[in-house]
């Protein structure tokens, strides 16, 4: 078929398809161009301020881009399962597994993990797991209120109870959250005296407010959470230690996002969410493996915020390496050292793969050829190259040290 017969027969065929796609996109600043591979525009669809703007910007076709649309009507506002945050990264889906089984039951739970990894959210996925998901979900972060204030936050108070009341009294966060659930964020962070109220109130589950003589009965289920280790403060006499085991009926461990098997997944997600605006969000590949080599100290929260940061300042809603902050574009990734070039290397390459420590064996050779392929394939990056392979990093380096595998650091 002629260069011209092919162009009309493919225009013919995708036209309709792709006028649906630009209606998904229209007033969001992108322009919809089907061009061949002499740069031929064969479909245009864009408005008329960025006609002549993608003339000027010329199409790079040797960049990869992972590409979130918006999300479908209704669910970006939808609040965020269990199953949404296990994701595929093992020790979450055992968690969320956990976290169903109990969440009708009264076993307490108590959540660690790392500063910015989702105890919140998970704890908010518990509650809406559970059959007081039509009941109040109270939240209240231990540290971020301050000492003198936290009781009358927690218990309430009467009308004039002390200087600033508020003149008709306050009902506190634990009889706000009767009969659904209270979260208490950074349960390590709450005064000892406070300690021991709240492990009256969980016993008798009932409150007397500040200024009162008259108990108040509650229907009060808590979720713990704190990035702390509680046993520690124990020993130092900092956590009570009735209270922890009254909180631990199960403890559940959150992995620190650099941790997670499914780090690719959780960024996709992080980004998803910044299509709410109705705008799709794009990343270079390049930008994704340094988002995938960075270790996130501030885990999924500061994720999201890179993420927000870097589609504000970014062109034409792709996030390239230069937008992302410099701690991030020079994290390092982990490639194979390149060898020196040898004499025969063509026909002596399988024998260069097996070499190394215990290549006299046949399984070290085969189990080396394939470490050699998937990290390869994965470009170095040894997060990716673990879950690949479905082992730990601290696994997988082991394994490349005992088969004598060199690598590279490049910023």
């Amino acid at each position: 078929m002629p260069d011209a017969g092919r162009h009309a027969a493919l225009i013919a065929l995708t036209t309709p398809e792709l006028d649906r796609v630009y209606e998904r996109i229209r007033g969001s600043g992108y322009a919809l161009l089907l061009m061949d591979a002499s740069g031929m525009v064969l479909y245009e669809r864009s408005e008329p301020l960025l006609r002549e703007a993608v003339r000027i910007c010329p199409v790079n076709t040797n960049t990869s881009l992972l590409v979130v649309p918006p999300p479908a009507a209704g669910v970006a506002d939808r609040p965020l399962t269990l199953e949404d945050l296990a994701g595929e990264d093992p020790q979450m889906l055992r968690n969320a597994r956990s976290a169903r089984r109990i969440a009708n039951s009264n076993v307490s739970v108590l959540i660690q993990g790392p500063t910015g990894s989702g105890k919140e959210a998970f704890a908010h996925a518990m509650h809406l797991a559970s059959s007081r998901a039509s009941q109040p979900f109270v939240a209240v972060n231990c540290a971020a209120i301050p000492e003198t204030l936290i009781e009358s936050e927690l218990f309430g108070y009467k009308a004039g109870a002390f200087t600033g009341a508020r003149k008709d009294g306050m009902r506190g966060k634990i009889v706000q959250s009767s009969g659904g659930t209270l979260f208490l964020d950074e349960i390590g962070d709450m005064p000892l005296m406070l300690q021991t109220r709240l492990l009256r109130v969980l016993e008798e589950q009932e409150i007397v407010p500040l200024g009162s003589e008259s108990p108040v009965r509650v229907n009060l289920h808590v979720l713990a959470a704190s990035h702390r280790n509680l046993r520690e403060m124990i020993a130092r006499g900092t956590f009570r230690d009735d209270l922890y085991y009254r909180l631990n009926g199960i403890t559940l461990e959150l992995p620190a996002l650099r941790d997670r098997a499914d780090k690719e997944r959780v960024i996709h997600h992080a980004l998803g969410a910044e299509t709410a605006n109705g705008r799709p969000a794009a990343i270079e590949r390049d930008g994704l493996q340094r988002l995938l080599a960075y270790p996130w100290p501030g885990n999924i929260r500061e994720l999201r915020n890179v993420i927000r940061t870097a589609l504000a300042i970014c062109d034409g809603g792709v996030i390239r390496r230069v937008d992302l902050p410099r701690e991030i574009r020079e994290a390092e990734t982990v490639q194979i050292a390149p060898a020196a070039p040898q004499p025969h290397a063509l026909a002596t390459n399988a024998v260069t793969l097996a070499k190394g420590p215990g290549s006299g064996n046949p399984l070290h050779v085969a189990e080396r050829a394939a470490l050699l392929s998937v990290i390869e394939d994965c470009h170095g990056n040894m997060t990716r190259v673990a879950m690949q392979l479905g082992m730990s990093r601290n696994t997988l380096y082991r394994r490349i040290k005992r088969h004598g595998i060199p690598l590279a650091h490049s910023a």
